[in-house]
């Protein structure tokens, strides 16, 4: 009994901490949308490079993909843009709102200007 408490506990102490369902540092206290509850996307983007993400709060981007960007964060400078990921096969990658730079992707279609400011909150930048 006593070893199998041990290996258990060895076990519990290899696996890597995870960020899911935590609240993360908040990118922005503002963005920039297309409407209030920043539901209609603002313009599609196509990614000129790979993207790997820090954290949960980020979404992979391969480059040539389509992002349909959906708010704008707004305190630093417009750094951080927030999309979904549109892969070049239905269903090859979850549907999943997350942050990116808007350094690494182009735009190619706007669709609804901006206008709209709208408060961050918790869940903007929780990871699930």
């Amino acid at each position: 009994m006593p070893c199998t408490l041990w290996v258990a506990i060895s076990v519990l102490l290899l696996l890597p901490t995870s960020e899911a369902g935590r609240q993360m540092p908040k990118l922005s206290d503002k963005k920039l949308c297309a409407d209030s509850e920043c539901s209609h996307p603002i313009l599609i983007a196509r990614a000129l490079q790979d993207y790997y993400p820090g954290d949960c709060r980020f979404i992979p981007i391969r480059q040539g993909q389509l992002i349909y960007v959906y708010a704008m964060l707004k305190d630093r400078g417009n750094l951080f843009w927030a999309g979904s990921v549109q892969d070049s096969y239905y269903g090859q990658q979850e549907a999943r709102i997350g942050h990116f730079p808007s350094s690494v992707v182009e735009e190619t279609h706007p669709l609804m200007p901006a206008g709209t400011e709208v408060k961050t909150t918790k869940w903007d930048f929780y990871c699930n």
